[in-house]
């Protein structure tokens, strides 16, 4: 069984397949025979899994697992704390209503690279990050999430899956790193 990890670049494809205008998984990894574990779009950026293993890219994707994925969304807008209770008790969309979920304020400071090209700037519009950590992954549900509540997210990041954290793993965007079989996350993913 193999088992990478990857920092998704922004622009980035979650397919190994070459696209005409947008950069693909092949373009960062070299392994043969790995498949992602999940997706993130292409305007979504960080940790993604990636392995050869069918039983393991279910227990990873499949929501029926509830493995805790947690995101970093910079929202447009001074969030509040009740804007946060609603996202944490879970979301009318719509076409469904989200899982109750964690969701806090968060400071990224340094740990956080810079994104290319970077989010609009605008002045008189603040921004608030805060991190989100959901059981579900469904189709663009974070960015569905937060603009549900008034606030649409201008950058989104998975920082977590399960035990693993893109920051304890070093990866800047492009870099993987294969996982050992024996690593502190083998048996929580």
């Amino acid at each position: 069984m193999r088992l990478l990890a990857l920092n998704k670049p922004f622009g980035t494809i979650c397919q190994f397949s070459p696209h005409e205008t947008r950069a693909s998984l092949a373009d960062w990894v070299k392994v043969p025979g790995v498949y992602p574990a999940g997706r993130l779009d292409s305007d979504s950026e960080g940790l993604l899994l990636l392995t050869d293993d069918g039983a393991l890219q279910a227990r990873i994707a499949e929501p029926r697992h509830k493995l805790v994925k947690r995101y970093w969304a910079q929202v447009e807008g001074a969030i509040d704390e009740a804007a946060l209770k609603k996202l944490a008790s879970g979301v009318d969309l719509g076409d469904y209503v989200t899982r109750p979920c964690r969701a806090n304020h968060v400071e990224p400071g340094s740990m956080l690279w810079t994104r290319t090209p970077p989010i609009r700037y605008r002045a008189a519009i603040p921004t608030t990050w805060i991190e989100l950590s959901i059981t579900e992954g469904k189709n663009r549900q974070v960015r569905r999430m937060t603009a549900a509540v008034g606030f649409p997210t201008l950058r989104l990041v998975r920082v977590g899956v399960g035990a693993l954290d893109i920051f304890s793993l070093g990866l800047q965007p492009g870099e993987s790193v294969e996982l050992r079989s024996n690593a502190p996350w083998d048996g929580v993913v």
